[in-house]
């Protein structure tokens, strides 16, 4: 998950790279966080009925 902030919108902006689609936004740390894990929870359900495989987790560092 990477997660950014915009000054100009003054939201935190989230998106998973592994997941194509799955990024969201929230006025908060909190509530982006919150929106992002219904965001995959979401992903891997369509993708689960769809039949489409699911990428591993990646792991990401700052540098």
């Amino acid at each position: 998950m990477v997660i950014q902030w915009d000054p100009e919108d003054q939201i935190y902006i989230i998106n998973v790279p592994e997941l194509p689609g799955a990024k969201t936004h929230g006025r908060t740390y909190d509530e982006a966080i919150t929106n992002i894990l219904e965001v995959i929870e979401l992903w891997i359900e369509a993708a689960q009925e769809a039949g489409r495989p699911i990428p591993p987790p990646r792991v990401y560092a700052a540098a």
